[in-house]
């Protein structure tokens, strides 16, 4: 691949109140996939003047998407009507998990995941697969393929679980280390450690993913943290010695700067202020929580405790692979809970933000020299309401702002990962 150029409205988001736009801009891409310059189009360095040009008009070109908080094995789930998030696992989810033991099943599964990720402008991840290596395996598989950065583990799962998908305690450890030694560090592919949460682990196998992240210091650590009441109160009664669901993961070790954890709405003041004291991050998924009726997560208070936050589709509890739905159900919730989020911080949120969450912000999420050319285009005006909403666009802040909250995968035009396409709408 030789280098090339790309031109359009080319924004990122270098922090939570930026927005950095270059109305007619140029993104050179080198033929290695990484960015080489980033400008306005009338400042193009002379050496990169001769470059093929790849013109996107007057469409935005953004950071690829990351989503910090996926499963992989629910890719076909959404919208299954649960009562709640322990009837929605049990009715819905375990039972499609348990056909991933199937090598050729979970890598059909791996393509038609991956491309929706794609279609929907997401060039990285951070996945749960099922406590089946052939689910690790195909979905690392093709996503080298594409080039991904991709973060994803087998699920550690050993009770109250049916016994197609639960492991055991040593078996989850095993094949974990075996996961890891086959897949981590190879190209952008990292290994997460996955227990799925306190209900399906014991006391015996949080102790062996403590030891793993013991281990492989730097590695991610995924789970789910304080997502329902009833939740809640069942991980208390199997974990009694614990001062709070917090505490149950913090008694293994498996707090710290790598941990992710999923949804975290109803924490206590001490939980808060020891999630923030070890630098865990709560990843929120709005509508996941909205949908199975979880509880509204208070975005301003996470802010005030100090805990760094990444924002997520958690499909298939969540009901949209599209971060744009997101990031605008995430700021409905907030608008619930008193806070107005500025545009910008949505976007960094979807972008960099999350690369930060995951530690890869070194390699993703914006476009500084160096990193990778994951890039998105997308058309603010890709349906009839767009187009007549975007008539009243005063500034590149409204148009984000419309973006977000009528935008869906219809507004993906081309996503691009290091520097190679691999998605393109159909044009009509």
């Amino acid at each position: 691949m030789s280098d090339f150029l790309i031109r359009g409205q080319v924004v990122d988001f270098p922090d939570a109140k930026t927005i950095r736009h270059h109305k007619k801009g140029a993104l050179v891409v080198s033929g290695k996939g990484r960015v080489v310059w980033l400008g306005p189009f009338g400042k193009l360095p002379k050496e990169h003047a001769k470059l093929n040009v790849l013109d996107h008009g007057e469409n935005l070109v953004l950071p690829g998407f990351i989503d910090p908080h996926i499963h992989f094995p629910q890719y076909r789930m959404l919208a299954a009507p649960g009562k709640d998030l322990l009837d929605w696992l049990t009715r819905f989810t375990f039972p499609e998990e348990a056909q991933f033991s199937d090598a050729s099943y979970a890598e059909r599964a791996a393509k038609i995941f991956l491309s929706l990720l794609l279609a929907n402008g997401t060039t990285s991840a951070s996945a749960f697969c099922t406590s089946h290596v052939e689910s690790v395996d195909a979905l690392f598989s093709v996503a080298r393929q594409f080039g991904m950065a991709m973060i994803a583990g087998k699920t550690m799962m050993d009770t109250n679980a049916p016994d197609d998908v639960c492991d055991t305690a040593q078996q989850s450890y095993d094949d974990s280390a075996a996961l890891i030694e086959r897949w981590y560090g190879k190209e952008r592919l990292q290994y997460a450690i996955t227990p799925r949460f306190a209900v399906t682990s014991s006391a015996e196998q949080l102790q062996l993913a403590g030891d793993l992240l013991k281990a492989h210091p730097g590695m991610i650590m995924q789970t789910h943290l304080s997502e329902n009441h009833g939740e809640i109160e069942l991980v208390a009664k199997l974990f009694p010695k614990a001062r709070d669901y917090t505490d149950v993961y913090d008694s293994f070790g498996l707090l710290g700067k790598t941990s992710l954890f999923g949804h975290g709405i109803h924490l206590s003041e001490a939980e808060k202020d020891r999630l923030a004291e070890t630098g865990s991050r709560i990843i929120h998924c709005p509508t996941s929580n909205t949908f199975l009726g979880s509880g509204l997560f208070d975005l301003r208070a996470a802010h005030a405790a100090k805990i760094k936050v990444g924002l997520a589709t958690d499909v298939a509890g969540g009901t949209s692979y599209s971060m744009l739905t997101t990031m605008a159900e995430g700021y409905k919730v907030a608008m619930l809970n008193g806070y107005k989020p500025a545009v910008a911080e949505m976007y960094n949120m979807a972008t960099l933000g999350n690369a930060q969450c995951l530690n890869i912000d070194a390699e993703t999420g914006s476009f500084e020299e160096g990193k990778w050319a994951d890039i998105i285009v997308l058309d603010p005006q890709a349906t009839h309401i767009q187009r007549f909403r975007q008539q009243l666009s005063e500034n590149i802040e409204d148009t984000l702002f419309s973006l977000m909250m009528l935008g869906d995968d219809r507004s993906i035009m081309t996503t691009y990962v290091a520097g190679k396409r691999r998605f393109r709408a159909a044009i009509s």
